[in-house]
């Protein structure tokens, strides 16, 4: 947080949902984990109080609801700024960890191309499965960023990785579409 800067408010969530049955607890844990929410005991978790985690917290309300359970909203800001600078930088680490894993993914899907390469397969199908795979990494970036408010250290390095994959994935197409023209029958006389 910067010196003199309005201290983060953040959306506390408290959650009472039945032991029995599990589904409902875990797919309410899922949905506040797929948001970025940071749990910080047992049924309470928090997210900065901005537009971006909305939808994932109306989400996770009508779970809750949908289990008979109770969700209850409080807003808070550090007692201090030092509690402020803690709590920031508790959730920025969960940013990085998430990042951490977008990075590692971003490595799989270059190594798939690699291998593609390396044996020739360059068919269409391998290409809509290699653009589908593009996609979800663009898909989970922009999820990521817009929850990483504080900006994680690692953020622009997943950028950038990310931009490495799409340049890749631009290389692998055009050796698709290359190796297509390739096999296709070239001079051949066709009856008129």
């Amino acid at each position: 947080m910067n010196a003199g800067a309005k201290p983060v408010s953040w959306r506390i969530v408290l959650i009472k949902i039945a032991a029995e049955p599990s589904r409902h607890r875990v797919a309410v844990w899922r949905e506040l984990r797929k948001v970025g929410a940071l749990s910080i005991g047992q049924g309470v978790w928090a997210v900065p109080n901005v537009p971006a985690f909305a939808v994932g917290i109306d989400k996770a309300t009508a779970l809750v609801e949908r289990a008979n359970g109770e969700i209850t909203f409080l807003h808070a800001v550090g007692a201090t700024a030092a509690d402020s600078v803690r709590f920031e930088a508790l959730f920025t680490a969960a940013r990085e960890d998430d990042w951490i894993e977008f990075l590692s993914d971003c490595t799989k899907y270059e190594a798939e191309l690699d291998k593609e390469i390396r044996i020739r397969k360059f068919t269409l199908a391998e290409l809509e499965e290699e653009d589908q795979s593009l996609d979800r990494l663009r898909r989970w970036h922009r999820d990521l960023k817009a929850r990483d408010v504080f900006g994680a250290g690692n953020s622009e390095q997943a950028t950038a990785a990310l931009l490495r994959c799409a340049q890749r994935f631009e290389d692998y197409s055009e050796r698709v579409i290359d190796a297509l023209h390739a096999s296709e029958p070239h001079g051949e006389d066709v009856p008129r």
